[in-house]
């Protein structure tokens, strides 16, 4: 007989048995049963000798398993042309991704910190940019009309000259310039998808400029 029995200190989880003859008494059974419980309630003891408890973290050195679920359509996103984009993050973070037709996306690594990185790429890879969000980007471009920042990997927006400072800016370069971090906020996106943005809003308000506009109200009021 071949008699496989496992279980916890509540009882017994599952059990597997191959017997040659056609069928066993009640009494067999029930003697097997004991042993087995016996047997594996010896085994716990001395698991619990070793731990007590599951570890609340894993241990830095095993393997990890991220799974997280994208639009099938944002696929093509996270791949790149020929596979572009998703080798540079494998060759960025040292994980290992896989990925599913219906958006499923595997990410083993044996460094947490890594999973993480990769699975936070790959969210604003398809993340939507949206109207109204703030952001802290890096300018990746400047032009005499204003600065081109990149919002989220792959995803751009213009700062209008207009919108650099409450102040009037003579030259792009003299607020920002190329590989700065700039803070912005979405003002608007076009029927094109071009991002529009604006760091002028999150500056806190001049106060000659607050002066000059109270002024202006008083000369406008009527008499």
């Amino acid at each position: 007989m071949d008699f496989k029995v496992a279980g916890t200190r509540k009882g017994i989880t599952a059990l597997q048995m191959d017997i040659k003859v056609h069928g066993l008494n009640r009494e067999i059974l029930s003697m097997a049963l004991d042993q087995a419980v016996a047997g594996y309630n010896f085994i716990l003891d001395k698991m619990e000798a070793a731990i007590a408890s599951p570890r609340a973290d894993l241990s830095p050195y095993a393997p990890r398993i991220v799974v997280l679920k994208i639009p099938a359509d944002k696929i093509r996103e996270v791949i790149g042309p020929g596979g572009k984009m998703v080798n540079k993050i494998i060759e960025d973070t040292g994980v290992k991704i896989d990925i599913e037709d219906d958006g499923t996306i595997y990410i083993a690594s044996p460094d947490g910190d890594a999973a993480a990185k990769a699975k936070k790429i790959i969210e604003d890879l398809v993340r939507e940019v949206e109207v109204g969000e703030v952001y802290m980007g890096k300018v990746v471009r400047v032009e005499s009309y204003g600065a081109f920042v990149e919002l989220l990997p792959g995803k751009d927006g213009l700062v209008h000259i207009s919108q650099l400072d409450r102040k009037r800016v003579a030259k792009t370069e003299d607020v920002v310039k190329l590989g700065d971090s700039i803070e912005v906020k979405v003002i608007g996106i076009d029927e094109k998808g071009r991002v529009k943005l604006s760091h002028k809003v999150l500056l806190p308000p001049d106060p000659d400029e607050e002066d000059n506009q109270e002024e202006e109200k008083n000369r406008r009021r009527p008499r």
